[in-house]
């Protein structure tokens, strides 16, 4: 059997992908069944975050496993599989290991060095245990993950490459502000109490904020963390139902939401009228020609007149920003253009009717005899020259944010488009994702990498002895029956030994046999620890004509018992 991992994350998928392919949590628990069920694989686990899906399997067919892995990964998230293939990566055997142990240690994490995604791993580990989709191998694996995320935040700096999801979060919210100096006094409001808003909550509490409110669909649990919250430190703390969010924005300065919704928590139109805002135009939209405030009625920002319309124009003329006293409808509009479709376009302007009340840019009797100008150079040189173009259009300025939104839930929790509201600062997972990918690494993620690859030689090795250890047992439990089964021949054939002579033949014939053996069954652990040596376990049962169901037994017997341990320390 062979492990494998089949997933994507922010490093192989836009975050679009994987808000659509995020999975709650019965999807996990259908997904983890169905894989078992699946003829490749025997064992299985899900480790879904906010930033990655990845299912890990024990599988006896390499190519049959990524076909049925990559399969149910579509099936279960709803994206199909054309569309998700090309975001996916496959991780066999070594690689495998690698990547969970470097996943566990934070350095393929959105934020390098977080420690958060160690308790998620742990909860992926309990999830499969109790559904029994964890055998020996995923078991060892998880639980060996844990201890090296573990020891490479105990004996590095890896701390500080990074910070939590949520810290990193409220950073870019500040704006390159101490962050404890921009909450501090600010009231918050936390929706959701799951892991990830309480992270957010007790982040927020320790940086200084005055009022934290949690909002949560069960309000037990949002209860409780307020009760947290107020005996652990200074910071006020209440729950309300979610109901309440429209009231509590009328009051925060800060929202972080982390739910498992499937849809939006909050919209744009309820942000907007819980603060009394209007949307303002972003970067990416067309200011109109006339300066700051709207165009006149009766006009496009194209500056052409309505009712008449553009649609009337025999051109398919692309929309350009204005400057003033610069017409669109004049040179930079066509330059580039024949002859006839100038001819088309100056007729249209000089007749087009022009209601009461418009306001041209350019007198059109002017405008006309500039194109009639300009068709006259056409003729000569074959197409209009663009003699100037207009000026950029400066970016009308936004208000300092009164409000600030964290958004840390995969699928999003709170409309993109709440960013055209003035006085909002949003930050969501995939403005996170911008922000972290040139952030710097501390010299210590080299450090936190020579410690992976120790421990994922370690752990190959002693997966590989492991594999023997099966074979080693039932070639001492047939010499063990040998050595009974000469005693018992011995006793047939000298009826007059008494108990202290049969004891000390026994002993003789057992220490022989154990002697013999013990060379050949170190020297083979050994070997198949190494690279390459799962082959001696063959070779092993081949020379000593070892019975396979025996070995199974054994090995059946030995998943047993680690099982029950599993069980009996999660």
């Amino acid at each position: 059997m062979s492990l494998l991992v089949v997933g994507l994350s922010h490093r192989s998928a836009p975050v679009s992908v994987l808000e659509r392919a995020a999975l709650h949590a019965d999807a996990q628990v259908k997904l983890l069944q169905d894989t078992v069920a699946a003829e490749p694989a025997t064992e299985a686990a899900v480790l879904a975050t906010c930033n990655r899906i990845e299912l890990y399997a024990d599988v006896d067919k390499f190519h049959a496993g990524v076909a049925e892995l990559s399969t149910l990964l579509a099936q279960h998230s709803g994206v199909g599989l054309d569309e998700l293939t090309p975001y996916l990566y496959v991780h066999y055997e070594d690689r495998a290991v690698h990547h969970l142990f470097s996943v566990a240690c934070g350095l393929d994490s959105m934020v390098v060095g977080e420690g958060q995604i160690l308790g998620q791993i742990k909860d992926s580990l309990a999830r499969a245990q109790v559904l029994h989709t964890a055998g020996r191998l995923l078991n060892d694996l998880f639980q060996q993950a844990l201890r090296v995320g573990k020891r490479a935040h105990s004996e590095t700096g890896i701390d500080r490459a990074g910070q939590s999801l949520v810290t990193f979060g409220l950073e870019q919210l500040a704006l390159g502000a101490e962050v404890s100096d921009w909450a501090r006094g600010k009231k918050a409001l936390v929706i959701g109490a799951g892991s990830m808003s309480s992270l957010a909550a007790a982040t927020l509490a320790r940086v200084g904020v005055a009022e934290i409110v949690v909002a949560n669909r069960t309000a037990e649990r949002a209860e409780r963390l307020a009760e947290i919250l107020s005996d652990a430190g200074d910071v006020v703390a209440r729950a309300v139902p979610m109901d309440s969010v429209p009231d509590e924005l009328t009051r925060a300065d800060v929202v972080v939401s982390c739910t498992g919704a499937t849809g939006l928590v909050l919209t744009a139109e309820a942000v907007a009228a819980g603060r009394g805002w209007v949307a303002q135009p972003g970067a990416d939209e067309v200011p109109p020609p006339f300066g700051p405030g709207a165009a006149p009625s009766g006009t496009t920002a194209r500056g052409s007149a309505e009712p008449s319309g553009e649609e009337n124009c025999p051109l398919d003329l692309p929309p350009m920003p204005v400057t003033p006293g610069f017409s669109v409808l004049g040179e930079a509009a066509v330059a580039g253009m024949a002859a006839s479709e100038l001819e088309q376009h100056a007729a249209w302007v000089d007749n087009a009717p022009r209601p009461q009340g418009s306001v041209p840019v350019v007198d059109p009797a002017q405008e006309a005899d500039v194109i009639a100008a300009l068709a006259a150079t056409v003729a000569v040189i074959g197409r209009v020259p663009e003699r100037r173009r207009p000026e950029p259009v400066a970016e009308i300025p936004r208000p300092a944010p009164s409000l600030f939104l964290l958004d840390l839930a995969m699928p999003r929790d709170i409309d993109a488009a709440v960013h055209r509201l003035g006085g909002v600062r949003l930050v969501d997972i995939e403005s996170l994702a911008e922000a972290s990918a040139d952030a710097p690494m501390a010299a210590d993620v080299d450090q936190v990498r020579r410690i992976v690859a120790d421990e994922v030689a370690a752990f190959g090795a002693a997966l590989r002895a492991a594999h023997i250890t099966p074979t080693v047992v039932a070639l001492r439990t047939m010499a063990a029956d040998v050595v009974a089964s000469e005693i018992a021949r011995l006793d047939g054939r000298l009826p007059g030994l008494d108990d202290k002579q049969r004891g000390e033949i026994t002993q003789t014939v057992r220490r022989v046999v154990d002697k013999l053996l013990h060379a050949p069954t170190v020297r083979v652990k050994q070997l198949a620890a190494e690279p390459g040596g799962a082959g001696y376990a063959d070779a092993l049962r081949t020379l000593f004509d070892l019975d396979p169901e025996t070995v199974a037994a054994v090995s059946r017997a030995e998943d047993s018992t680690s099982d029950e341990k599993d069980r009996g320390s999660s």
